[in-house]
């Protein structure tokens, strides 16, 4: 199963980029949120290609824990991450793209992927729902898009 969704943000993409892997900030977003997030390794220099994380979380009332590798890095551009739980392999990438110089697009295509029945099951109910998960994914990421923007015009 994938799901896209694509935000503009008027900012320039170099500063978009380098907030999204602001990989602290984002740790920080997650825990306020009740994720527990943990770094697992990487460079405590910058963002680069094998950094990973641990992630506890609940989802359809379940507690639920991911392992998440930054699998691809290629600054301005592009990220991939790849995680796995509980039989769902999921891989999610973000595009970056300049529309103008002050004007940039984000790209997130998430792929859902299960190994066993149960995450079989799990997709299978997510397919059937597919409009409702697929139009709070795209609300989700016009929220997070917009918090984005506000953070980059205030400089907060």
């Amino acid at each position: 199963m994938q799901l896209t969704a694509k935000e503009d943000i008027d900012a320039p993409m170099d500063k978009v980029f380098a907030a999204l892997s602001d990989f602290e900030t984002v740790e920080r977003q997650a825990l306020r949120r009740g994720a527990d997030v943990q770094r697992t390794s990487g460079p405590a220099t910058g963002p680069a290609e094998g950094m990973s994380w641990r992630a506890g979380f609940s989802f359809r009332g379940k507690k639920r824990q991911a392992d998440i590798v930054l699998s691809e890095y290629q600054p301005p551009e592009r990220m991939v991450f790849d995680s796995a739980s509980g039989g769902l392999n999921v891989q999610m990438v973000l595009d970056v793209m300049a529309l103008s110089r002050t004007r940039t697009r984000i790209g997130v295509t998430v792929d859902l992927a299960p190994t066993t029945l149960s995450a079989r099951l799990l997709v299978q109910s997510l397919k059937l729902a597919k409009g409702g998960v697929e139009s709070k994914f795209r609300e989700r990421m016009k929220s997070l898009a917009k918090d984005l923007e506000r953070r980059l015009q205030t400089g907060v």
